[in-house]
């Protein structure tokens, strides 16, 4: 006979990085974190600040990842309950639509718990309640549908939602514009590369205030023979 799984299974994970230590990088702008990371890091334009909320919203803390799995929130219990004060909680549903992850009431005990705050790829009810409560969600919208919290769930295992993939540990940086995630073996080269993206962008929005019209770059490419013109009439040639 097969043994029945358990409804919850909790990996505890070691906390790297104390919140301190990444001073340098929380409010930096998410397309520089993105750019540190060659272009890559951002979930699913549909995760996305909760309607409602504040725009000048913000989330950044260590991932504590979830998996819920759909139309249930269990595994959301359990990571409220090892969550540490800071903590953001990041739940995968499969981008379940028939009910929701979360409503006000479970936000509120999250919040007691001094989470920072939850993203997820499901959706979220009481919007009313969910604004009063404060805390920061992230969520692909929202529907009166209640879950079930039967299981089974897991706690502190990786997970993917977004298209990205998650781990606890993880950096989490989100505001208006969407979620990032900073792996956290990749913290090191964000931490490197900030700095001469800043100095980067800082001399092109200068540059592009006094005038600027193309990037000398571009210019170089359009001026060499890797760039072929045709006139109105004419056709390109298959090679």
């Amino acid at each position: 006979m097969i043994k029945d799984p358990p409804l919850l299974k909790i990996r505890r994970f070691s906390r790297t990085f104390e919140l301190e230590s990444l001073a340098s990088i929380q409010g930096v702008p998410l397309g520089y974190l993105v750019d540190a990371m060659d272009g890559r890091g951002a979930l699913n334009h549909q995760i996305r600040l909760f309607d409602g909320l504040p725009e000048d919203s913000k989330l950044f803390g260590l991932a504590l990842t979830c998996d819920c799995g759909p139309g249930d929130n269990l595994g959301l219990f359990g990571a409220v309950a090892e969550a540490q004060p800071g903590d953001v909680i990041v739940a995968a549903t499969d981008a379940f639509e028939g009910t929701c992850l979360t409503g006000d009431l479970l936000m509120g005990m999250a919040r007691n718990r001094k989470v920072a705050g939850l993203v997820t790829d499901g959706l979220v009810r009481d919007a009313s309640g969910i604004k009063e409560v404060g805390l920061p969600v992230f969520c692909r919208g929202i529907t009166p549908n209640s879950p079930v919290r039967n299981g089974p769930g897991s706690v502190g295992f990786p997970v993917v939602l977004g298209g990205v993939r998650v781990e606890s540990g993880d950096i989490i940086a989100a505001d208006s514009e969407g979620v990032v995630v900073i792996p956290k073996h990749q913290l090191p080269k964000v931490l490197s590369r900030i700095p001469e993206i800043q100095l980067a962008e800082s001399k092109t929005e200068d540059a592009v205030a006094k005038g600027m019209e193309l990037l000398d770059s571009v210019k170089e490419l359009l001026e060499s023979d890797q760039v072929v013109y045709f006139d109105e009439n004419d056709l390109p040639k298959d090679n």
